[in-house]
């Protein structure tokens, strides 16, 4: 029986690829998508799919699931309604995969106790390229030996929350291995605020908004005359596709909350 999928955003740049993925993988069927607004009954009526593309498009994510029953419920949305999207497929038993950041570690955390409640598998996943996941795995190998570090993340500028998710996730990997400490000169001072970027357990993030990018990411290991860099670019977002299909197949055998999608690689 192929994995019956619902998505969340399916005419932003993200959503109309994983629309494309899903719908021509064998092991998947796309059974409804989910729509902040009316623009229609079927995703064939919207000029940016084929025609033969019937799948239902609801505006109420309580109805989709009632009539449409799907396994899996994958967020694309934006921070402001995923959180509130989560809640309600836990509640329904549907497991989400969740591609959007911008989550507080309290609403993290209430959300993993749900999942564990309802024992339902859940996926939140900053990014799901394979190359910027190994990007930060191997952050934090280095992170053992030059604890130097600072993260650098540029992104489009319609993204809507800095740090992005992988320099957040980036960070978090490296602190699990490297002391905390304030890096730099004893006395340094900014003479304009946030010269130095956010902080995160003494590891500064510095985020790029700019047109024509799409997702990138640099990681600079400093030692003593040397430096390491560890750059991942997604120039297109076919670059994500291959990792979502993996969540999407990895969440079914969870009953729990794994956030990040290298904890499964």
């Amino acid at each position: 029986m192929p994995i019956r999928v619902a998505i969340a955003g399916p005419r932003g740049r993200m959503g109309q690829e994983a629309v494309r993925t899903i719908m021509e993988e064998a092991e998947m069927e796309l059974v409804a998508a989910l729509d902040y607004k009316e623009v229609g009954t079927q995703l064939n009526e919207l000029t940016i799919f084929p025609t033969d593309y019937e799948v239902p498009i609801y505006t109420d994510l309580k109805l989709l699931i009632e009539e449409t029953t799907p396994d899996v419920f994958l967020d694309l949305t934006t921070p402001k309604s995923v959180y509130e999207h989560t809640i309600i497929a836990l509640k329904s038993g549907v497991r989400p995969v969740i591609g959007t950041t911008g989550f507080s570690h309290a609403e993290l955390m209430e959300l993993e106790s749900m999942a564990s409640d309802q024992k339902t598998g859940a996926l939140i996943v900053p990014n799901f390229a394979i190359g910027a996941i190994l990007m930060m795995k191997f952050a934090k190998m280095a992170a053992e030996y030059l604890p130097e570090v600072e993260i650098i993340e540029l992104h489009h500028d319609r993204k809507l929350d800095a740090p992005s998710g992988t320099a957040a996730k980036t960070a978090q990997m490296i602190s699990e291995v490297r002391e905390s400490h304030k890096q730099g000169h004893p006395d340094e001072h900014e003479t304009m605020e946030g010269a130095r970027g956010a902080n995160y357990d003494g590891i500064p993030i510095h985020s790029v908004r700019l047109p024509g990018l799409v997702a990138h990411q640099t990681v600079l290991f400093g030692g003593e005359g040397q430096l390491l860099t560890l750059k991942h670019d997604s120039f297109d977002r076919k670059s994500f596709m291959s990792g979502i299909k993996i969540a999407i197949r990895k969440v079914m055998e969870l009953n729990k909350l794994i956030y990040g999608l290298e904890k499964l690689l």
